[in-house]
Parts: C-alpha cells; sequence; structure tokens
C-alpha cells in the first residue's frame, strides 16, 4: 500500500533537484567565469580569493553532475537500486551538505559578510563575488532541506524495518 508521502517524493524529488542543479548550474558559470578572470589579468586580491573561488567551482560541479545523475536514476531506477536508495541519498545530501558550507562559509569570511560595491575597493568584481555569495549560500539551504527530509524518511524506512538500502517511494 502506498502511503500519501510516496506522491509528495515522487513531485518533490525531481523539483528539489531541479532546483539544485539549476542554482549549481548559475554558480558554475560565476564561479568559472572569476577564475577565468583570475587566470588570465591575475587581478585576484591574494591567493585565498582564487582558491576560494576554485573550491566553489569543483562544489557547482560535484552538484551539477551527481544531482543530474541523481535526477535520471530516479526516473529510470525509481526502486531496487543502490543508487537510488536511501543511504545513497543520505550519503551524497551530507557530502554535498558538507562542501556547500564550506564554500559558502569560505566566501562569506572572504568577503566580510558581502559587499558594497559602491564603496570598496579591494575586490575587482565585486559584483560577482556578491551573486557568488548568494548562490552558494542557496544551494546551501537547498541542500540542508533535502538533506533532513531524506534523514527524516530513513528513520522512518528503519522503523518500518526496511532499512536504510530501501528505496525513498515504496
Amino acid at each position: 500500500m502506498k502511503s500519501g508521502i510516496d506522491g509528495h517524493i515522487r513531485r518533490g524529488h525531481p523539483i528539489i533537484f531541479g532546483l539544485l542543479i539549476l542554482f549549481g548550474i548559475v554558480e558554475l558559470a560565476i564561479s568559472a567565469w572569476l577564475t577565468s578572470r583570475f587566470s588570465k589579468y591575475h587581478n585576484e586580491s591574494s591567493g585565498s580569493e582564487e582558491s576560494r573561488v576554485n573550491y566553489t567551482l569543483f562544489c557547482s560541479i560535484w552538484t551539477v553532475v551527481l544531482g543530474a545523475v541523481y535526477l535520471v536514476l530516479f526516473f529510470y531506477a525509481a526502486t531496487g537500486s543502490a543508487l537510488t536508495s536511501i543511504l545513497s541519498h543520505i550519503v551524497f545530501f551530507s557530502l554535498t551538505w558538507i562542501f556547500w558550507t564550506a564554500a559558502a562559509a569560505a566566501i562569506t569570511e572572504m568577503l566580510g559578510g558581502g559587499l558594497n560595491c559602491g564603496t570598496q575597493k579591494e575586490f575587482v568584481y565585486c559584483g560577482q563575488l556578491n551573486a557568488l555569495e548568494a548562490f552558494a549560500w542557496m544551494e546551501w539551504i537547498f541542500t540542508t532541506f533535502a538533506l533532513i527530509f531524506v534523514i527524516v524518511r530513513g528513520i522512518k524506512a528503519a522503523r518500518r524495518g526496511d532499512g536504510y538500502g530501501g528505496s525513498l517511494v515504496v
């Protein structure tokens, strides 16, 4: 017997992964553009700025590629696959959450919480860095909500006797 939550998962899974991928592509574009500018003009304020932007580029690629894989697998192997299991989702979202926490915190610390582009003189690409920070925190928020939901779903599956190796949907 299917529960009402299964319908929500069937609708919500593509939505959350779609949002993660969409905002990941935006973050990827911004961080790749900044990386190319730093490589070409060497106008970063410090080596730390370049490293943090490069790390954000890695996080974006991670999220877009693996998010797309999970989205495709959800549609074609929704049940019975180890890659679509609750445990697999917990591992993916836990790692992704750690990556985005580090990226968002690093960018925020570098910018001192955000830049006023009208008054600051240190950073060349002020608007892009502000956008990089904002989208990093959005990725973190989506990942946090998804991780909490998958953990709750895993706890319910374990109590039901299915374990964490079970599928998100029954």
